[in-house]
C-alpha cells in the first residue's frame, strides 16, 4: 500500500509540474507574441520615415526663423529706443527750466524789471534749444491743450470747471509729455474740463420738472 501511495503522489507531482510548465510556456509565448505585435506597430515604411524627417526639419526651421526674428526685433528696439532711459532723465532739464521761470515770474521784487525780462528771454532760448535737440533725435513734445483726453498720451491730474469746453477737454498742461518715435516716453500731466456743479444741478432739476 505504501508503495502504491508513493507512486500515486509522484504521478500527481509530475502532472502538477507539467501543468505549471505549460502555464509558464503559455505566458512566455503570449508575451513574445505581444512584443512582436508592438515591434510590427513600431516598424514604419521608408516613405513614412521621410515624411517624419521632413516634418521635424520644417519645425526646426520654423523655430530658428522665429528666434532670428525675435533677435532682429530686440536688436532694432535696442538701436531705436536704447536711449529712452537717458532721454526721460534729460527731460528733467526742461521741467527745471519751467519751474525756474515760474519762480522768477512770481517774485514780487523782480516783476516788471529789465533783469527779469532778460533772464526769462535766455531761459526761453535754452528751452527751445533743448526741445530742438530732442526733436532731432525723434523725441517730440505732445500737443495736448484743447484736445480730448487720450489715456494713451495724457494723464488727468485735476478737473477744472469750465462750461465753455466739452467735459474731458484738456484745458491745462501741468507737465509736458513727450514721445520717442512712435512710443510714449512720458505722458502729459493735464487738467481737464468739467461742467460746473450748479449747471449740473440746474440741468437735473429741469429734467425733473419736465
Amino acid at each position: 500500500m505504501d508503495k502504491e501511495q508513493q507512486q500515486n503522489n509522484l504521478e500527481k507531482e509530475n502532472q502538477t509540474n507539467k501543468a505549471d510548465h505549460k502555464s509558464t510556456k503559455e505566458i512566455e509565448d503570449n508575451a513574445e507574441a505581444d512584443a512582436n505585435i508592438e515591434d510590427k506597430k513600431k516598424e514604419i515604411t521608408p516613405e513614412e520615415k521621410i515624411i517624419e524627417l521632413e516634418d521635424r526639419l520644417a519645425r526646426t526651421y520654423a523655430e530658428m526663423e522665429n528666434q532670428r526674428r525675435r533677435f532682429e526685433k530686440e536688436k532694432e528696439d535696442a538701436f531705436e529706443y536704447g536711449g529712452s532711459s537717458f532721454a526721460k532723465e534729460a527731460l528733467n532739464l526742461i521741467d527745471n527750466l519751467e519751474r525756474s521761470k515760474h519762480i522768477l515770474e512770481n517774485d514780487e521784487k523782480l516783476k516788471n524789471t529789465e533783469a527779469l525780462n532778460k533772464t526769462l528771454e535766455h531761459l526761453n532760448i535754452i528751452k527751445k534749444d533743448l526741445i530742438s535737440i530732442f526733436s532731432k533725435n525723434n523725441i517730440k513734445p505732445i500737443d495736448c491743450l484743447n484736445k480730448k483726453l487720450d489715456p494713451n498720451f495724457h494723464q488727468a491730474m485735476i478737473e477744472i470747471e469750465d462750461d465753455q469746453k466739452e467735459p474731458g477737454t484738456i484745458v491745462q498742461e501741468i507737465q509736458k509729455g513727450f514721445t520717442i518715435k512712435d512710443r510714449l516716453l512720458r505722458p502729459s500731466l493735464v487738467g481737464v474740463s468739467k461742467k460746473t456743479e450748479n449747471k449740473v444741478k440746474q440741468t437735473a432739476e429741469n429734467k425733473e420738472n419736465k
